[in-house]
């Protein structure tokens, strides 16, 4: 046998084996890789970039457990939305919507985490430098969004009302009562253009299947339990 041949024969199988080794390899990869986009997908709200409720709890609980001590859950609802929309249009809401997902996460830092709890109404908790303390974050926060929103019809100034609970100030760490809070505190300002802070007695406002009582659509929920 020509020496040649010898030599290559061994050196085609081995590349053969490698080559049928990586076809099923490389499909397994895609599909991971696949997989792993659309479940970061469905954990994210497409229009806002924020994460889906659950995703959102599930973050947040972590974040506040880990930094006790300088943390802060913020609830944001945007005032007359409904007003806006039916003004100006459905893009443009959807843009005022989408601009708001993005300053939110700015604002939160890679620390924190943003959530769309639905229509306008988001969540974020986030780690707060205690060199900045609470108050000035939340002076830029309320910065951040009176900004004008760029859109088709036009600049938007659209206000928004923010409601805080601090876990470390209220002596509680778990998320669905500092949501009940944050939310009682942002109703209470509501059309002020101020945020406001959870107190204890916010903590125990009652609930009607896991939205505080007295909010709006909460009637239809009585009704519907």
């Amino acid at each position: 046998m020509d020496p040649i041949t010898r030599v290559a024969t061994p050196i085609g199988q081995r590349a053969l084996l490698i080559t049928t080794l990586a076809v099923p390899l490389t499909g397994w990869t895609i599909h991971a890789l696949t997989l792993h986009r659309r479940l970061a997908a469905e954990r994210r709200d497409p229009l806002t970039g924020a994460q889906r409720r659950a995703a959102f709890e599930r973050r947040a609980q972590r974040l506040l457990a880990r930094h006790r001590q300088n943390s802060l859950l913020c609830m944001i609802d945007l005032d007359n939305f409904k007003g806006l929309n039916d003004t100006h249009g459905h893009a443009a809401g959807d843009a005022v919507l989408a601009v708001t997902g993005e300053r939110l996460a700015r604002w939160a830092g890679p620390q924190g985490v943003v959530g769309r709890l639905g229509g306008d109404e988001f969540a974020v908790a986030t780690r707060v430098d205690p060199q900045a303390g609470m108050e000035q974050r939340l002076r830029e926060l309320m910065g951040a969004l009176r900004e004008p929103v760029p859109t088709k019809a036009g600049p938007l100034t659209v206000a928004a009302s923010v409601g805080t609970a601090v876990p470390d100030y209220l002596g509680i760490h778990a998320l669905p009562t500092l949501l009940r809070g944050a939310d009682v505190s942002m109703y209470r300002t509501k059309h002020s253009g101020q945020y406001g802070w959870a107190e204890i007695e916010d903590l125990q406002a009652p609930t009607v299947n896991g939205r505080r009582a007295g909010r709006p659509g909460t009637a239809l929920l009585e009704r519907a339990a």
